[in-house]
């Protein structure tokens, strides 16, 4: 190339302005020293076409390809040269590193840690899930926990420790958790059947986790809980009722039985809280 503008050094092949790149109407030959060669190409197989220049408003910031004023936006007449910088562009086409773009989703990704972390160690229960757990026990008249100052939960426990005392040592039972939630949406969807005449949808036990073969009993109801002065006394009626029923049963006076559940409801007050009681083990 033997020409170049004088204001911004595009280089160009004859002499006729005005430059392609500015505008402007003056061009100057181009100087090569003796032994060089213009550099035509790049190995990179890209062309140098030197300083490249635009004309910025001085007003409004619109950038123009020539020195041809006024300003397409504002009108001003004062357009400044101005170095191409791609500085810019480079910035906003590097690729984010994967911390930056997870930065605004950290505190939920932490929720979540926290909360997987609470059912990993047991903390919350998978069961407060929906369709997570064991089934929750049907809604029956009555008290399931409390009930004429007798606190029915207390009287469970007792009642295992009751019957394992008149056990032989080889066959005592561990209270199963499991069993005795089982026990409980059983007693309760016969309550609910008793008072309600509302059939209850019955749920098989290894709904419930139990995974033995499980035997269950329905005691008969027994009187008005107020005759019972205390958890004790009401532990020690169950107890001998369902020793009874043991001594009768070949599936319940069994040494292969290892563990055991059971619920204590108490009816609606009806002229008496009748006592409800599902035992069962396995």
């Amino acid at each position: 190339m033997k020409w170049r503008c004088t204001w911004c050094g595009k280089p160009h092949e004859d002499n006729d302005p005005p430059c392609d790149s500015c505008g402007h109407n003056k061009f100057e030959k181009a100087v090569v020293r003796e032994g060089e060669e213009p550099d035509r190409g790049r190995d990179d197989g890209t062309v140098d076409t030197g300083t490249q220049y635009m004309w910025v408003c001085a007003d409004c910031g619109r950038q123009h390809m020539r020195n041809n004023p006024p300003c397409s936006r504002c009108g001003s007449h004062d357009l400044e040269k101005t170095e191409q910088n791609y500085d810019e562009i480079e910035r906003e086409l590097e690729t984010p590193s994967w911390l930056e773009v997870a930065k605004p989703y950290l505190p939920a990704f932490a929720v979540i840690g926290i909360v997987f972390l609470l059912f990993a160690t047991g903390v919350i229960p998978p069961s407060i899930l929906p369709g997570i757990g064991a089934p929750a026990p049907p809604g029956a008249p009555g008290e399931g926990s409390e009930a004429a100052g007798i606190d029915l939960e207390a009287a469970e426990e007792e009642v295992h420790e009751r019957l394992n005392a008149a056990r032989e040592a080889d066959d005592q039972r561990t209270y199963d958790e499991d069993i005795a939630a089982f026990a409980e949406h059983r007693n309760r969807g016969l309550v609910a059947l008793e008072y309600e005449d509302t059939e209850p949808e019955y749920a098989t036990p290894d709904e419930f986790g139990v995974d033995c073969d499980l035997v269950g009993i329905s005691q008969p109801p027994l009187g008005n809980l107020e005759d019972y002065e205390d958890a004790d006394a009401l532990a020690d009626e169950i107890a001998a009722t369902l020793q009874a029923s043991e001594a009768g049963s070949d599936e319940l006076d069994s040494s292969a039985l290892e563990r055991e559940g059971l619920d204590i409801h108490a009816g609606p007050d009806e002229g008496g809280q009748a006592v409800y009681v599902f035992y069962a083990a396995c």
